[in-house]
């Protein structure tokens, strides 16, 4: 079986692992140079606390013990008493200068400091296993620290670059969407367009034109418009909501039944408007998308109701924090077990109906939500459907 990988999906998921890369090695990095940044200071402040050591030591000479893991061995002497090791012979030194030296003796590293003392030499033994085993620790410690950050800085960034690329992954989303949406909606009404400008060219050759098989033209191309226009609106429907401002649902109801009266009386069907009294219907929104929402659920309603039909349009308060719009039809209608489908793109009626919705509910279910609105549907086959739009008031 051939397995289809998707473009898209493998470039995203390129670049969310190229991301969470380059995010580990940078974290990486960082840890590493402040490993070794305290390191340095480890040894450098070892190396000062070996020279305060020696000087203190010198400065005392035979009279004092020197500080623990300290040695002082002269011509007259040493301290302490007890050496744990056998000293070497001093070596020559220049006059007023001292050598220094790393030494093994007895199965321990010792810093070795020769200085010129009054024309003898005097040696101090520094034991350095404990500066030793403090320089292994820490760097036991920064390896187990790398490592843990290693893998957390894997982990974060490949959650880090999920997001980051979670904006372009719902961009290719988008296009595929408009694309599947555009290939989908037009391929119908563009194969009825050529079919019949086929037939109008083919009659024209040796008749005159019916006038009915250019209304069925012009209804065509205005179909047709409808869709880009419900794909365009498609493809604004995800950007950022513009600012909100208060509307009147009443206003928009009545401009939107006045500009569909032409069209439904030629259908001759009838439709109004009705308020409840004292309606308090201002709601914050953005007009042109809530007069599309009512545009789309008219033209649902006119283009599913028969000759001599009505539609009602009503507005009322519930309660005081709501105002309801119901678009009622006394059209085809549909089962109620469909209702939820009904806002699902590309949508179309219960076996046998006939009833197809295409993007304009689906188009209207998104501008109600963002509006924090709900939008409910009911029907009955052959009785007709009602839509109720719910918003809260401003």
């Amino acid at each position: 079986m051939t397995v289809i990988v998707d473009p898209d999906a493998r470039a995203l998921r390129r670049a969310r692992r190229t991301i969470a890369s380059q995010i580990a090695v940078v974290i990486t990095l960082v840890v590493l140079a402040a490993g070794a940044i305290a390191y340095w200071v480890l040894v450098h402040g070892q190396r000062e606390e070996v020279d305060r050591q020696i000087d203190y030591t010198l400065a005392q000479g035979l009279s004092a013990t020197p500080p623990g893991c300290v040695f002082l061995v002269t011509p007259a002497g040493h301290v302490p008493a007890a050496l744990p090791f056998v000293p070497p012979p001093a070596p020559a030194v220049p006059p007023g200068s001292s050598v220094t030296t790393e030494q093994e003796l007895a199965g321990s590293t010792f810093t070795v400091r020769a200085v010129d003392h009054g024309g003898q030499v005097w040696q101090i033994f520094v034991d350095q296993r404990y500066q030793a085993a403090d320089r292994q620790q820490l760097l036991m410690g920064l390896v187990i620290a790398e490592l843990v950050v290693l893998l957390v800085s894997v982990f974060s960034g490949y959650v880090l670059a999920a997001r980051a690329i979670r904006p372009l992954g719902e961009a290719l989303r988008r296009q595929r969407t408009f694309v599947a949406d555009a290939s989908h909606e037009l391929r119908a009404p563009l194969t009825r367009l050529h079919t019949r400008a086929q037939l109008l060219a083919r009659r024209a050759r040796v008749a005159p034109v019916p006038s009915d098989d250019l209304d069925l033209l012009v209804s065509g191309t205005r179909e047709l418009g409808e869709v880009v226009e419900d794909l365009l609106l498609s493809t604004q429907a995800c950007n950022e909501r513009p600012l909100l401002e208060p509307v009147e649902l009443g206003l928009l109801a009545e401009q939107a039944v006045e500009a569909e009266a032409v069209r439904a009386g030629d259908r001759r069907v009838r439709i109004e408007v009705r308020r409840s009294p004292g309606l308090l219907d201002v709601v914050p929104g953005v007009p042109a998308a809530l007069r599309r929402v009512l545009s789309a659920l008219l033209d649902n309603a006119i283009g599913h109701t028969p000759p001599g039909g009505s539609i009602e349009v009503t507005l009322e308060n519930p309660d005081d924090r709501h105002v309801e719009i119901r678009v009622a039809d006394t059209g085809v209608g549909f089962a109620q077990r469909d209702a939820e489908r009904l806002f699902e793109r590309f949508a179309h009626g219960g076996q046998g109906e006939g009833r197809r919705f295409g993007l304009g509910l689906a188009l209207v279910h998104e501008v109600v939500t963002g509006h924090g609105g709900t939008i409910a549907a009911a029907g009955v086959p052959g009785v007709g459907a009602t839509f109720t739009l719910r918003f809260t008031r401003a």
